[in-house]
């Protein structure tokens, strides 16, 4: 099969395309024919070594953790999924194993024609019908994210909100959703993406600039700071505000610079807020999606991923197989 492929700790420009013997699924696992995956964050830090103290990557790596495909081959002891299937979901390549989970949703590496994963994992679903392959793929982490930070906000109708770094995948999916419960939204992106972002469901869109956050809103959302600059983000609440954020590892509360707002940290790998089968009901009915910035083909991956590093990207990147 053709798989992206991290040789050595590098930029996303030294991956490439190369030949691999096709993963076969063991107990509990299945093997899905990739149709559709997703460049993230985590693909490429992992791949530049961001990581290392965490694990230490062996190679050939195949990246990958978003995908939408057919079961071409299911292990013994699954009863979930049958030949056939049309899935999709969310998993971290095998070696990522340091992020903590009571049922971890690992495998092979969805940047390939085919990959193999853990069956038992609220991190899959069969996709909706109504649901397109390339909607699908570009969805998991997006739209279970936004699900879960609106739980964890709690938004009640009126309230005033930022969105820090709205233009992404989360915050593309989250737009909607808040402006659904009823809330004024103020978000943050580059000038070519107001327009884009207001029809999303932003009131207001403002620069990236702290100096430009508006003050007293009741709920942040910091989809894109590094823990250095949360207290910008942090300055911009009422006293009884709370800020959520997505960024990893989980933030010490004092770095907001002041102890009479709530900081909630969203990394939900055991889909205690809800799973990839809560993403394809939303999905389903209309009520979450997530804005698909540029499709690439995987033999054009080694260029998704540059470009996913060096250009702006309003919504997700997505390679089909």
């Amino acid at each position: 099969m053709k798989a992206l492929v991290a040789t050595a700790y590098g930029e996303p420009g030294q991956l490439s395309i190369a030949d691999l013997e096709v993963p076969r699924p063991g107990p509990g696992q299945i093997q899905v024919k990739i149709a559709a995956s997703a460049i993230n964050p985590t693909d490429i830090r992992v791949v530049t070594g961001d990581y290392r103290e965490l694990v230490e990557l062996e190679f050939p790596y195949v990246p990958g953790n978003e995908f939408a495909g057919t079961v071409t081959e299911v292990g013994a002891g699954v009863t979930d999924y049958r030949v056939g299937d049309e899935v999709f979901g969310q998993a971290l390549p095998r070696q990522l194993r340091f992020v903590p989970a009571r049922r971890p949703s690992m495998s092979t590496g969805a940047l390939a024609e085919y990959a193999v994963f853990e069956a038992d994992t609220p991190l899959l679903a069969h996709r909706p019908a109504n649901i397109p392959v390339e909607q699908a793929a570009a969805l998991p982490i997006a739209g279970m994210t936004a699900l879960g930070v609106m739980a964890l906000a709690a938004i009640r109708p009126g309230e005033k909100v930022l969105v820090i770094g709205a233009s992404g995948g989360v915050g593309t999916a989250l737009l909607p959703l808040l402006a659904a419960a009823g809330a004024h939204v103020v978000a943050t992106g580059a000038t070519g993406d107001h327009a884009v972002l207001r029809e999303l469901g932003a009131d207001e869109v403002i620069g990236y600039d702290a100096a430009g956050y508006p003050s007293g809103v009741d709920a942040v959302f910091d989809l894109v700071l590094p823990h250095d600059r949360l207290s910008a983000a942090a300055a911009a609440l009422r006293p009884g505000g709370r800020l959520v954020t997505i960024i990893y590892p989980e933030p010490a509360k004092d770095l907001l610079g002041r102890d009479d707002v709530d900081l909630h940290f969203f990394l939900d790998m055991d889909a205690e807020l809800g799973g990839m089968r809560e993403v394809a009901e939303a999905a389903e009915r209309g009520a979450l999606s997530v804005r698909i910035a540029r499709r690439y083909r995987l033999a054009e991956a080694v260029q998704a991923a540059v470009a996913y590093v060096r250009e702006h990207n309003l919504g997700k990147v997505v390679v089909t197989m």
